[in-house]
């Protein structure tokens, strides 16, 4: 022991094995001799001898078969040597022959969590934890594998489990174990906001930017959240935090983009969307955001051909592609099939992302009430509640029992009067904002619903995923879109002879159903007041003029609009 407390190791090793054979049944000895050709291969190994240092392991191990710290270090120059399972091989061997060999289970652990199995890596980690609780490497690796696997089941945007919840608990675990990892902290922020939980997000973005005030992607998410809020000048602060922090990031210099764009500034969002597409010209949002500024300044042809480069960058981009249909009625007539072929091209790829409905509940006895739902995110003060108010009001509740379904995102005191109604009458009224499509289309089937009517058609925030599910036996489009939704899975379209006349050439992947005289009925809103005369008979002139956006005032329609005055004139002067 003498030559090994002085650091003479090789010496160590020769007066132990001497004595080994001058007496083989001296256990000690072996047991000995095993510490110092560890430690020596240790040695060895700092000193850049790495497969000498191999053999001195395993001459140790050949003495003494049992020695765990062996099985460790071999364990840790093969990870060096990125021989990973040989290394699991070692640590596991160490593990066993030492229980309570912390180290082991913890290095264990960081090769489960690099390649990807991060219960395992948890196990390993928690094991480690029970033998020595204070053990601040295996702490910190414990805390990003509950951090990873929280992302890995809870977060949307990896789209693989989906289950927020149980990331959430994960995060939460996490923080158990260091409460100011602000990895976790943000991210419980974006599974609370996942959630719709937004006052919870805000509490959590603020924490993680107060453990890592370096953190753009906090201030950048609060910013969405306070622009779904209404709350411009607040976004608009957070957005500026952000690229304060990261000038290059894209996802701040869009969404800033995305407000200049409400906010009526033109050249400040262009100039940003830019500055965004620039710094990731592979950000598929930002082409899908510069078309809707396009749009909005009635530059339509501008618009579709940055949905289109949006597409080409993500063929799936569910945004890009509505977008590109709805901004492709206001320069296409319909009369070819260029409109058509696009909506029906679109619609078959987007089928390939929602299974259908195998088998549905519905009875088959002929004389019970049928069950028709309405399916719509406009149940708000928006130009289809105006036309959905007189049927959900008049509907013959008394032969069918109604189901609505509302994904309205901000309710107003008109969504409180339609559901107040709905349910007087002996309705149904489901809010489905914030649910998952094919959940929607799975409650749909529970409701046994017989008849869907879908509302919206590409227009914002629509569940056509869910009428591409197929929950319900006959599925139909109305008000909300003036063509054909592309969906193979919607049976009819409602439309009258004046929108859709028997001659018309336009394309439908939907049966025209021809209500007669009009397909709407408009109610004006309470608080419209009387109908006064018109201004014409005291002026002697008439006023023309026109409340629809930018991008619908296209070349053809000034024309169009050009003749009427000179008909009126035309008139006057006879």
């Amino acid at each position: 022991m003498i030559y090994k407390d002085e650091g003479h190791l090789v010496e160590a090793a020769e007066a132990y094995q001497k004595a080994r054979i001058a007496d083989p049944s001296y256990k000690p000895a072996s047991e000995f001799l095993a510490i110092v050709l560890t430690d020596l291969g240790t040695s060895l190994k700092l000193g850049g001898n790495t497969e000498e240092g191999i053999q001195k392991y395993c001459e140790a191990l050949e003495v003494e078969n049992h020695y765990a710290p062996a099985y460790y270090n071999l364990g840790v120059v093969y990870s060096e040597m990125m021989q990973f399972d040989f290394a699991l091989t070692c640590y596991e061997k160490a593990a066993l022959e030492r229980p309570l060999y912390a180290e082991a289970y913890c290095n264990m652990g960081v090769i489960y969590k690099n390649r990807g199995e991060l219960e395992a890596a948890i196990a390993c980690y928690e094991w480690c934890l029970s033998i020595s609780p204070n053990f601040e490497i295996a702490k910190n690796n414990m805390v990003i594998a509950l951090t990873d696997l929280g992302t890995k089941i809870g977060n949307p945007q990896v789209k693989i489990e989906g289950d927020i919840n149980q990331g959430v608990a994960y995060y939460k675990k996490a923080l158990f174990y260091n409460w100011h990892y602000a990895d976790a902290v943000y991210n419980l922020g974006f599974a609370y906001a996942e959630m719709l939980n937004f006052e919870m997000a805000i509490v959590f973005y603020e924490l993680a930017l107060h453990f890592n005030p370096r953190c753009a992607e906090a201030c950048n998410n609060l910013g969405v959240i306070y622009k779904d809020r209404d709350n411009l000048d607040k976004a608009v602060e957070c957005y500026q935090m952000a690229l304060s922090i990261k000038p290059s990031f894209s996802q701040s210099l869009n969404n800033l983009g995305v407000v200049c764009t409400v906010q009526g500034k033109m050249d400040a969002a262009a100039s940003m969307i830019e500055k965004a597409i620039i710094a990731n010209p592979a950000y598929a949002e930002a082409y899908n955001n510069l078309g809707a500024l396009y749009r909005d300044a009635g530059s339509v042809t501008f618009a579709i051909q940055a949905y289109e480069r949006s597409l080409q960058i993500d063929p799936d981009s569910r945004n890009a592609g509505q977008n590109r249909l709805l901004a492709m009625n206001y320069i296409d007539e319909g009369l070819d099939d260029k409109l058509y072929q696009a909506h029906r091209e679109w619609g078959k790829r987007f089928m390939k992302l929602y299974p259908q409905h195998t088998s549905l509940g519905n009875s088959k006895i002929a004389d019970r009430p049928l069950i028709i739902g309405y399916v719509s995110p406009d149940y708000f003060t928006h130009y289809v509640s105006y036309f959905i108010e007189a049927p959900l009001t008049h509907h013959d509740y008394a032969n069918c029992k109604v189901v609505v379904y509302s994904g309205v995102v901000k309710a107003d005191a008109k969504t409180l009067r339609f559901k107040d109604k709905v349910l007087k009458k002996g309705g149904l009224w489901r809010d489905i904002y914030g649910i998952d499509e094919k959940r929607v289309g799975s409650l749909v089937g529970e409701d046994k619903v017989d008849i869907l009517v879908e509302l919206t058609g590409h227009t914002a925030n629509n569940k056509l995923g869910t009428m591409a599910c197929r929950p319900a036996p006959i599925q139909v489009t109305w008000i909300g879109y003036p063509n054909t939704t592309g969906l193979p899975t919607i049976d009819y379209q409602i439309t009258d002879s004046l929108a859709d006349p028997p001659s018309t050439k336009q394309k439908h992947v939907e049966e025209l159903v021809r209500l007669p005289e009009s397909f709407l009925c408009y109610t004006p809103s309470p608080e419209a007041g009387p109908v006064c005369p018109t201004p014409a008979i005291s002026n002697g002139f008439i006023t023309f003029g026109s409340f629809n956006n930018l991008a619908k005032i296209t070349p053809k329609v000034l024309q169009v609009w050009a003749r009427i005055p000179c008909a009126v004139e035309s008139c006057i002067g006879v």
